[in-house]
């Protein structure tokens, strides 16, 4: 602050009381007596809570309700900012976005939706405005107190200085300026509801989908769930054979297993160290497996998880399921261009960069061929982050969202036309039928990068 003042011409002693006056330093969420403001500016540290020491963790998640699940510390300070205005004020932040979709800013987004009006929203995800080399998803939002209404939105793929122009126009005119997507929402999203920030015609569709079919899950029969973490993986992913007890091992598939559809067996196994309650195993009941532990224990009980479970330091991260091996179920993985969906019919135990779909009321292989879908992709693309390149993060928070029509009133025809087009990858075929499962005629155009063939 002093170098700008001072090359700024401002003499040496009015910088000294200027600084003195203005720049307070100190922990911003714990500073109390902080006053009000007209304008509160700025971009937050993104810091995962979980990396800071448990009594701050506890004390930050004491005072801010924004602070939920594995919330990074950004959120607060997005709640703090917005405690700190006046009636008329505003706070604009350029910051990461992931809040406003994933599970972590749900209630930082019904804070916002009960208390405040987004004025805009700029998405600067496609573009890289900080000059160090940081991938940080970001966006620029402005907020007051009030309730949303014609909220400006505007999608910069670059962020230069034309497109900043042509949005600055846009906002103080009519919503639209040329080079730019932009648009005005009449209303905004309620609640905890993910910000869906396709155009306005984009959301008309997709509410109707939801208004008109059930989620994946909600038949209370279907479930979606993530393989397995170890914590350790050269340590825990071992090959068919190895010198441990057989009952210790599942046979394992990776993300790198499948191409095309296929999985192919790399005859690898994942060590299994629960028992079938849920508790760790007695290690001593297990000597070739204790011996393979002792010869790591080093580097296994380095691991978090080892340092806070005593006599089970062994255990991994997750718990393994013997019972789901065999089980038919479909696998999602966790970053692609697009839905890609394989059928395993219950030979593997998924690894944790791998989702899976089991189900007790679908016929795995025609439900495979609906997830396969450019319409269960529009969910996921409606709902999910995106990442560089055009890639989506297939979570299961977002695999969950995707609706689903009634699989006993689904057309028999239908039904044996996905479950034919699933197993021949005809994708061209799966779009088709399943635009006529889910009654539409065309749904808005979205950008992916088609990685399923």
């Amino acid at each position: 602050m002093n170098e700008v003042l001072q090359d700024g011409g401002v003499p040496a002693q009015v910088r000294r009381l200027l600084v003195d006056t203005w720049v307070r330093e100190g922990d911003f969420l714990l500073a109390a007596n902080l006053g009000r403001f007209d304008t509160v500016v700025g971009n937050p540290p993104y810091i995962r809570i979980e990396q800071l020491s448990p009594d701050l963790q506890s004390e930050y998640r004491r005072r801010f309700e924004s602070l939920y699940d594995r919330a990074d510390l950004y959120v607060a300070f997005i709640q703090r900012g917005l405690d700190l205005l006046t009636a008329n004020g505003t706070l604009s932040l350029i910051c990461a976005d992931r809040w406003t979709r994933n599970r972590y800013g749900s209630q930082l987004r019904r804070i916002v939706s009960e208390r405040y009006r987004l004025k805009a929203y700029i998405d600067l995800n496609q573009a890289s405005p900080f000059e160090s080399d940081v991938i940080a998803y970001p966006s620029i939002f402005a907020l007051s107190p009030g309730e949303s209404s014609n909220v400006f939105v505007a999608h910069l793929p670059t962020g230069n200085a034309e497109e900043c122009a042509a949005v600055i126009t846009a906002f103080h005119d009519s919503g639209v300026a040329p080079g730019i997507q932009s648009a005005i929402y009449d209303s905004w999203f309620a609640g905890e509801e993910p910000w869906v920030l396709g155009s306005p015609e984009h959301l008309a569709i997709l509410r109707k989908l939801e208004a008109d079919f059930t989620t994946l899950e909600g038949d209370g029969k279907t479930r979606v769930g993530i393989g397995i973490a170890s914590g350790n993986d050269k340590v825990y992913i071992v090959p068919e054979g190895a010198d441990i007890e057989a009952d210790r091992l599942l046979p394992l598939v990776m993300r790198s297993d499948i191409e095309k559809g296929q999985i192919q067996n790399a005859h690898r196994c994942v060590i299994n160290t629960f028992e079938g309650n849920g508790g760790v195993i007695d290690l001593r009941r297990y000597p070739r497996l204790s011996a393979y532990f002792e010869k790591h224990a080093e580097v296994v009980r380095k691991r978090h998880v080892a340092q806070r479970s005593g006599d089970g330091w062994f255990r991994t991260i997750d718990r393994a399921y013997p019972a789901l091996v065999p089980k038919p179920k479909l696998l999602i993985p966790d970053i692609a261009g697009s839905n890609e969906v394989t059928f395993d019919e219950g030979h593997y135990h998924p690894h944790h960069n791998l989702y899976f779909v089991t189900s007790d009321s679908w016929d795995l292989e025609v439900l495979g061929g609906l997830l396969s879908s450019r319409v269960a992709l529009y969910f996921i693309w409606s709902y999910a982050t995106k990442m560089r390149g055009g890639y989506l993060r297939f979570q299961a928070q977002y695999l969950r969202r995707i609706r689903v029509p009634d699989p006993a009133k689904l057309s028999p025809a239908i039904a044996e036309g996905l479950r034919n087009a699933f197993r021949s990858r005809d994708f061209t075929k799966l779009d088709s039928l399943a635009m006529r499962a889910y009654q539409l005629k065309t749904i808005p155009d979205f950008e992916f990068v088609d990685t399923r063939a």
